[in-house]
């Protein structure tokens, strides 16, 4: 077991869950500025830090014990802050054991197979932690929002007729059950921002030129469409919170809360799986003796 203190995640954890069978109205039933009683930074920095050596701490043991994996889905607005909850949450983690994968466009070669395919082909294996910044989530995001992309994925009329998001939930519940099943732990966290804040953080994107980089007009153009995300966002979370993987909404206005939020949810997982060293059987405890043996042999001075 861990000697670092744990407590405090579980409290910060269960008021971010998304209750299965629960119905969810977004923005009203999520405060996007809610900080659950952190009310000063420099507490979030000594949370998240330790929160990251949880990670850093449980992670090892995870790739020890090679027996499950855990893979995180990180939803959101444009500027809600993925890239950085990345960055800070696993600041501490081997690299080794960490696989980000960022899903844009669909290409031509994944569009001709089946809208899971190309997910299905970066989850991670047992003992790593994997990201998906966006995910399959898309398929009933944005191409829900824009639906002349149903129409570039060359389904046959059945498949994208009336009806269409409520069995591609089912398929994606299916699936996510079946991963489950299979040892991959789902960690789905939907980062909350609102709207002035998006607005205030493409402004900066402008204003600031070490964050030129960032600004895109397609993600101005994209804002136009907010009410639209929120109502798919909010039917995303009512149909597809289940008990074997529920979501999260991190409070996304404030970035420390949220990346404290995301270390405490991953960490809560890790926990739960519990992982530990492999203990050596009879047979590998006489190899390591022997070989120890022989590594004492070879000490200057010993006696050959």
């Amino acid at each position: 077991m861990s000697d670092l203190d744990t407590g405090w995640v579980r409290g910060l954890v269960e008021p971010l869950r998304v209750r299965p069978g629960s119905r969810v109205r977004l923005p009203e039933d999520f405060d996007p500025g809610a900080r659950f009683g952190v009310r000063k930074k420099k507490d979030g920095v000594r949370l998240l830090r330790q929160g990251v050596q949880l990670l850093a701490e449980y992670q090892d043991r995870l790739a020890a014990q090679d027996t499950y994996a855990v893979l995180v889905v990180l939803q959101a607005m444009d500027a809600a802050g993925k890239d950085g909850t990345i960055r800070h949450v696993l600041s501490g983690v081997n690299p080794q054991g960490v696989q980000v994968s960022s899903f844009k466009a669909p290409s031509a070669e994944e569009l001709a197979h089946d809208y899971l395919w190309r997910h299905e082909r970066r989850l991670p294996q047992r003992g790593v932690i994997g990201i998906f910044n966006r995910s399959h989530y898309e398929e009933v995001l944005a191409v829900r929002v824009h639906p002349e992309n149903l129409d570039r994925e060359n389904l046959p009329p059945e498949s994208k007729g009336r009806g269409v998001w409520k069995h591609r939930y089912r398929e994606i519940n299916d699936w996510e059950r079946y991963l489950t099943d299979n040892g991959i732990r789902l960690v789905k966290l939907f980062l909350n921002v609102s709207r002035e804040e998006q607005r205030i953080r493409f402004l900066q994107r402008i204003d600031r030129p070490e964050k030129n980089w960032k600004f895109s007009a397609a993600d101005v153009r994209e804002r136009q469409h907010w009410d639209e995300y929120q109502h798919a966002y909010s039917q995303l979370l009512t149909h597809t919170s289940t008990e074997w993987a529920p979501w999260h909404v991190l409070p996304a206005d404030r970035k420390w809360f949220t990346r404290i939020c995301a270390a405490a949810l991953v960490a809560q997982t890790l926990i739960e799986i519990d992982p530990r060293y492999p203990v050596p059987d009879a047979a590998a405890r006489k190899d390591l003796l022997r070989a120890r043996a022989e590594l004492e042999a070879e000490a200057p001075g010993s006696a050959r």
